[in-house]
């Protein structure tokens, strides 16, 4: 009888609130999916060409899945109470019968096991179907070629979902069984008689929190453009996270009173129609939920922002790489004041690198006449990286690596050379401007007048800022700061060779270790660069996908159950209305209405939040390279307007039916 109930109680709940299953469909797939990321085909061609960072993803998503798992499941707990508390006639109905509150959880119990396992059924179903097209994915992504393509079904993966959905819906039913051992009969059968009552303040009130909300976003916006993310130590960069914090929560707290209460001003839009109602029913709500929209509004910031940054990041780093790594393999020895190691060919033997005959090996100084970029180009930016040099006949060593002909200067001449993404426009505005540059109080011209944009070696980013090629008896009276090699290897075993010419520098520096002797030696080869960007990207862009559309699942579900739960409770008002002559056209515009701007409202704050949140990430990514913002904003507006657009329409569909069988329209 009990397992009769619980399956018709299921149908019956599955046409108001559609919301809930699909919602635990999606939670359910998308765990899925990115816990198989390691089983999936393009994983193990990644994994089969040597690349070892696929074990290092699959521990960062097994981590970040028991976070997303807390997030769910309070998501799921939060569902099922609404659902619970718009039952609590029909429970009164049960208790009245005779039934025992034990009888009630094991129905109830039923339901969450039936609900579980259909959810669980048809989210590993779609799971299974999108883990595919995250395969495929993955080999656009990383430019990857599949040998051959086969479904691949990750058995450990579904363990893992079953297993974490199975301790959730477990807790729903202790839950569950919790909630209705507190309830009492008059409580459950006269719910329905209880209104909410609103409490609004003064006008003044509302008025002063709205100008106190401006001004914390401002400034906000202000410190942490002004800080950026590099300055994340700062005590500037927690005060403008603490004051967006706060200013979302005045802002959502304010606009039930100040900026309703402007629209009931505009006599023509508020008396048109039901606006009237649509105002009331909208003020209603933010007043009661302000607390849940400030954090879904930050959650939603957060999703557009990894989602964003996400793409334009990996982007970012990829097109740089390139002209970043322009030899197979390049080291540097930094050199202070006083210091005796100054010649890193010297301290290279000593760590015991080698290179055959056919190897191109070119060694090469830059030095510094200890001013600053902003002092020596008189620019007003503040740049405080000093000036470096070049030996042209180095420059021309290095030009000879990539099989370029040998520049020649006059003696009243120099190039410039630049390609570091925050540095290189305020260089070029001086080319552009200026004809000439000062170099110890005597003026020599810019060669072509033209800033040549190239990596003088090979790193993870494009990090020349500037360095200024000149005759070599200029260097004559400058400091030493550096002395470097590139290299390109050639013939038999070079692969091998490269590495060991990384492993050497790396494993060097031990406590026994000569300093004195061989220096503080810096080194990366181009192999190492790529597989180590390729990583990095993967782990970056994929952990920001899987929390950002989570975080934005979360979002939209809870405006939505919040705005069926108002559907619910705002029946009385309704049923007003029908009797008052509104016809179901109007009804259902109100509704459309305040759906639409309730969904809307957070997605607008979270919206200039991003504006300001991306302007700083991207500032943060031009240090490896310009990116391309339109690219990612393009991806991350699809995915954000195809969720949205379906749990709008579900959410409005869903209340359109509560308050037509409420009040039979027909």
């Amino acid at each position: 009888m009990y397992s009769k109930i619980a399956f018709k109680n299921v149908k019956k709940s599955f046409k108001d609130y559609t919301i809930y299953f699909f919602t635990l469909m999606l939670a359910v797939c998308i765990f899925y999916t990115f816990n198989s990321i390691e089983s999936q085909k393009a994983m193990s061609e990644i994994t089969s060409s040597g690349e070892s960072y696929v074990d290092i993803l699959s521990k960062v998503i097994s981590y970040v899945s028991v976070f997303i798992a807390f997030i769910l499941g309070s998501l799921i707990l939060y569902a099922n109470n609404f659902l619970v508390k718009k039952r609590n006639k029909e429970l009164g109905i049960y208790m009245t019968l005779g039934m025992s509150k034990n009888k009630i959880s094991k129905i109830l119990i039923l339901e969450t096991i039936i609900v579980g396992i259909l959810s669980l059924i048809s989210g590993l179903i779609l799971g299974l179907i999108f883990s595919q097209g995250l395969s495929i994915l993955v080999v656009k992504l990383f430019g990857l070629k599949m040998s051959t393509y086969s479904f691949v079904i990750s058995g450990k993966a579904m363990i893992k979902t079953v297993l974490y959905f199975g301790i959730i819906f477990l807790l729903v039913m202790i839950f569950n069984s919790f909630v209705i051992s507190k309830y009492k009969i008059i409580d459950l059968l006269t719910v329905g008689r209880k209104t909410e009552e609103v409490k609004f303040k003064s006008n003044i009130v509302y008025l002063i929190t709205f100008i106190l909300c401006v001004i914390s976003l401002v400034t906000a916006y202000k410190l942490i453009l002004e800080v950026g993310l590099l300055g994340i130590k700062d005590k500037k960069f927690l005060i403008s996270i603490l004051l967006g914090v706060v200013g979302t929560f005045l802002f959502f707290f304010s606009l039930s009173g100040f900026i309703l209460y402007i629209v009931k001003k505009n006599k023509k839009i508020y008396f048109k129609g039901l606006n009237i109602f649509i105002v009331k029913q909208i003020n209603s709500k933010v007043n009661t939920n302000f607390i849940s929209m400030s954090v879904i509004c930050l959650m939603l910031f957060m999703t557009i922002g990894m989602l964003s940054t996400g793409f334009s990041f990996k982007n970012a780093i990829e097109s740089g790489l390139k002209d970043s790594t322009p030899y197979d393999a390049s080291a540097n020895l930094y050199i202070d004041e006083g210091e005796k190691a100054n010649d890193i060919q010297k301290s290279l033997e000593y760590i015991g690198v080698k290179f055959n005959k056919e190897d191109k090996v070119v060694y090469y100084d830059l030095y510094t006449d200890n001013k600053t970029i902003s002092e020596a180009l008189n620019l007003n930016a503040n740049m405080r990286s000093i000036m470096n040099y070049m030996k042209l006949s180095d420059y021309n060593k290095i030009r000879a690596l990539d099989n370029q002909n040998a520049i020649e200067l006059n003696k009243d001449e120099v190039l410039i050379t630049s390609n570091y993404a925050n540095t290189l426009e305020a260089i070029q505005n001086y080319v552009k401007n200026n004809d000439s540059i000062k170099i110890e109080n005597k003026s020599y011209k810019i060669k072509d007048k033209k800033v040549i944009e190239e990596n003088l070696k090979t790193n993870f980013m494009k990090d020349n800022m500037i360095t200024v090629i000149v005759n070599d008896d200029i260097c004559d009276n400058m400091t030493l700061v550096s002395s470097n090699i590139n290299v390109n290897f050639v013939g038999e075993g070079k692969e091998k060779r490269e590495s060991d010419f990384t492993n050497k520098i790396y494993s060097y520096k031990t406590t026994d270790t000569d300093y004195d002797k061989i220096g503080f030696v810096l080194g990366a080869s181009r192999t190492e660069i790529y597989e180590s960007n390729k990583g990095m990207t993967t782990i970056v862009l994929f952990i920001g996908i899987y929390i950002g559309i989570v975080f934005l699942i979360s979002s939209m579900a809870v405006l939505a159950l919040q705005q069926l739960s108002e559907a619910s409770d705002s029946i009385d008002r309704y049923k007003s209305l029908k009797r008052l002559g509104a016809s179901e056209k109007d009804i259902n515009k109100t509704i459309f209405i305040q759906t639409l701007v309730y969904f809307s409202l957070p997605v607008i704050l979270a919206f200039i939040h991003s504006v300001i949140g991306i302007k700083v990430a991207n500032d943060f990514v031009s240090v490896y390279n310009k990116p391309d913002i339109m690219g990612s904003s393009l991806i991350t507006a699809v995915i954000f307007m195809i969720v949205y657009i379906i749990y709008f329409y579900i959410t409005y569909s869903g209340y359109k039916n509560i308050v037509k069988n409420k009040i039979h329209i027909k």
